[in-house]
């Protein structure tokens, strides 16, 4: 029997480098569209920025996927932010289905096999339409119908600056230099 190919993600860890980034849940089965799970994300990231990973630009959680755009941490290789974020995830799964008696939990698989998709951002021009991009995914989905309403994303944040349900890291976004 033939062998199954599988993507490969090549990762690109250049210090100073911004990343986009996006993961999806087994088969794009929708794990994250309960509020139960989008927090267990929520607060895995948020462990992840008070441990200094990353700072986090923009983000936004869909029901089965996640996009990020991040600034690495000195020294911190994308590959373990993502083995930190959805390692957390999948175990806190793994436990309310243990204790909730829904099925049974052994072999269940919450995260799409590899890393995702990962995007080096260069310019400051990427990162701002990375950030424009991910803020309009629910809407695009139809889960909205603007940007700040959905509450799992960053948008509110951009617009009104109140980091709920996630802070983010402003202040260390560059800014596109006006044109005069």
């Amino acid at each position: 029997m033939p062998e199954k190919h599988r993507k490969q993600c090549k990762r690109f860890d250049v210090p100073g480098d911004r990343h986009f980034l996006t993961f999806s849940c087994d088969q794009r089965r929708p794990y994250l569209s309960k509020d139960r799970s989008r927090r267990w994300m929520i607060e895995a990231i948020a462990r992840s920025q008070d441990r200094g990973l990353f700072d986090l630009w923009a983000y936004v959680i869909m029901p089965e996927h996640v996009h990020l755009v991040l600034l690495p941490g000195p020294d911190v290789r994308i590959a373990s932010i993502l083995k930190t974020l959805k390692q957390s995830v999948s175990r806190r799964a793994n436990i309310w289905l243990q204790q909730n008696e829904v099925g049974r939990s052994e072999g269940f698989r919450f995260w799409q096999r590899g890393g995702g998709y990962d995007r080096n951002l260069r310019s400051v021009q990427d990162i701002h339409e990375k950030i424009d991009y991910i803020h309009q995914n629910p809407i695009r989905r139809g889960l909205c119908v603007y940007a700040v309403d959905w509450f799992w994303s960053s948008a509110r944040a951009w617009v009104d600056g109140v980091d709920n349900p996630l802070a983010i890291q402003r202040e260390s976004v560059p800014r596109i230099a006006p044109r005069f």
